[in-house]
């Protein structure tokens, strides 16, 4: 069976391990004669896959069960809309940190339910840069912070919380979440599409704080969009294949040590990434060193023409998905949690001969 490396920002590479548990059980789940995603979605059977997945993750993330775990659809975006719909009203400000693509989308749904305070923005900088807490501003009484914490797109990376300003910090945490371990007493509300270090696409998970909740406006909020419905009860059919592969990757998480052992192994791909881009100016990354993203690595090389060159070899030699974002261009590895070792020093193998040859 033929893999190739895979450096796609998302939908990213899965454990193989993983992939290869939920081939043995897609056709005949458990022998009860059918698939998982076959079954109703009120049945016993996924029952204790939602119920072992919020588990897992609490587990994973050292909280209790003072943290509501909602499985949801829309990606990420939806909740773009989500979080200030549940928490903002005319009069109430929340504070967003800039620090690229996303965040402008976030801050553009919010400003349809209330004030919005730019705390940062390096829309100047082309989003090279990440605030230090010295940089940020913030509005008296703010119900929340909001900020991402990788950015996909420019490779920038927030490597610690950001000061909330005496709110509770609400965390766009999409491309990096479960690659670290984080300080969860900091956050009110964490969401992140599963693409990227979690599951296939199509299940977002949320995770709120229950006295953050408690926050919610007075104001009416559509049923299906009130955090409230979800927690309440199971309330419409959520994506059952993509909760059974969050609960796989989870449990390979734990198997594999946690979250302080991809804190070792990711640190160590991405210092041989970045140790290849730096050995001299053949290959140039894109953001500050401070502010680079140990998720999705960007670099340049001298000329457009030699990037497409680059990508088009690359491909030759199995390493795939390498193409930059098609705002920015250039080139971007993705080399989340499952990105083996092995892809990294594929990769970094051939740079060494791409540069021999046309340096």
């Amino acid at each position: 069976m033929k893999r190739v490396h895979n450096f796609s920002a998302g939908p990213a590479t899965l454990p193989l391990t993983v992939l290869e548990k939920a081939q043995e059980e897609l056709v005949n789940y458990r022998n009860k004669g059918a698939s998982i995603v076959e079954m109703s979605h009120r049945s016993p059977e996924y029952t204790e896959v939602n119920e072992q997945a919020t588990s897992r993750l609490r587990n994973v993330l050292g909280v209790g069960d003072e943290w509501e775990v909602l499985f949801l659809q829309g990606g990420a975006s939806s909740q773009f809309m989500m979080v200030p719909q549940n928490f903002l009203n005319s009069g109430r400000t929340a504070n967003y940190i800039d620090t690229g693509a996303w965040s402008v989308k976030a801050i553009k749904e919010a400003k349809l339910f209330g004030s919005v305070h730019t705390s940062f923005s390096d829309k100047d900088g082309n989003y090279s840069h990440i605030p230090t807490d010295s940089e940020l501003t913030f509005a008296d009484g703010a119900i929340y912070t909001h900020f991402t914490s990788n950015n996909t797109i420019f490779g920038t990376q927030f490597h610690s919380e950001p000061d909330g300003g005496g709110a509770p910090l609400v965390c766009d945490a999409s491309s990096d979440f479960l690659s670290r371990p984080l300080k969860m007493d900091k956050y009110g509300l964490i969401y992140a599409g599963a693409q990227k270090n979690l599951g296939p696409a199509g299940v977002t998970v949320v995770m709120v704080k229950k006295s953050f909740l408690e926050q919610q406006r007075t104001e009416a909020i559509p049923t299906i969009l009130n955090y409230n419905t979800h927690v309440n009860k199971l309330f419409n059919t959520p994506p059952v294949f993509a909760v059974y592969m969050v609960n796989l990757v989870l449990e390979w998480i734990l198997e594999m040590g946690g979250l302080q052992a991809f804190v070792k192994l990711n640190d160590e791909k991405a210092s041989l990434l970045y140790g290849e881009i730096d050995s001299d100016d053949f290959y140039r990354g894109t953001v500050e060193k401070a502010a680079r993203s140990k998720m999705n690595v960007t670099f340049r090389l001298e000329s457009e023409d030699l990037e497409k060159k680059f990508l088009s070899e690359a491909a030759n030699h199995d390493l795939v998905a390498l193409k930059g974002h098609r705002s920015v261009g250039g080139i971007r590895a993705s080399i989340y949690n499952a990105c083996e070792p092995a892809s990294v020093e594929a990769l970094v193998s051939f740079m060494q001969e791409f540069r021999k040859q046309n340096g």
